[in-house]
């Protein structure tokens, strides 16, 4: 009698670690529609990106400005202009119109990208780390270039931490799916 009970209780056991195991495996949503959305939205500047201004004719005001952790740039004449967020059409309207304060008559400021931010792999890949962005990338370019899977990463799926308006939002997609720069990209361990 005594072993049959203590089968029993192993047996419980075992489906309650299961059961529990289970329930680890579905904390994690999918990604949500605004995720795909993201992806096909205008870039938004934030901190760490590097801007290549052109103010046409005005060789001093042309240069690289860095987005600082308070997601400002800081612009000849005109001082700190608010870059967090911003799209970089709306970025050139915005430093447009100050230069237009009493600076400039009819200013002319194209924006292009000179660096993105980084893109971050962590859990099970070669050498988790900060890496550079490049349009266009997805999940599985950024964990080659990452050292790849280790032998017990799950390659089905990843999660990644993404900012959307501001809020950072985690969910699971597929390792073919597109990043943004400053995603953080999380390769779980495989069950089995």
């Amino acid at each position: 009698m005594s072993f049959a009970r203590s089968r029993s209780k192993i047996a419980l056991a075992i489906a309650m670690a299961a059961t529990t195991m289970l329930g680890a495996c579905t904390t994690y949503q999918p990604a949500p529609k605004s995720f795909q959305e993201a992806t096909i939205q205008p870039y938004r500047l934030d901190s760490g990106d590097r801007l290549r201004i052109s103010v046409f004719e005005q060789t001093g005001l042309s240069n690289t400005y860095t987005v600082d952790q308070a997601g400002y740039i800081s612009f000849p004449l005109i001082g700190q202009v608010a870059a967090r967020g911003q799209t970089m059409v709306a970025l050139e309207g915005a430093i447009a119109a100050k230069l237009k304060q009493g600076y400039l008559r009819d200013p002319d400021v194209t924006i292009e990208v000179d660096r993105y931010r980084p893109v971050f792999v962590m859990g099970e890949v070669g050498r988790p780390g900060q890496y550079s962005y490049v349009p266009g990338m997805t999940a599985q370019n950024a964990i080659a270039i990452a050292g790849g899977f280790t032998p017990r990463g799950n390659q089905r799926d990843i999660d990644v931490t993404r900012k959307i308006n501001g809020r950072s939002i985690t969910g699971r997609t597929s390792i073919s799916a597109a990043v943004l720069a400053g995603d953080t990209i999380y390769v779980r361990e495989r069950l089995f």
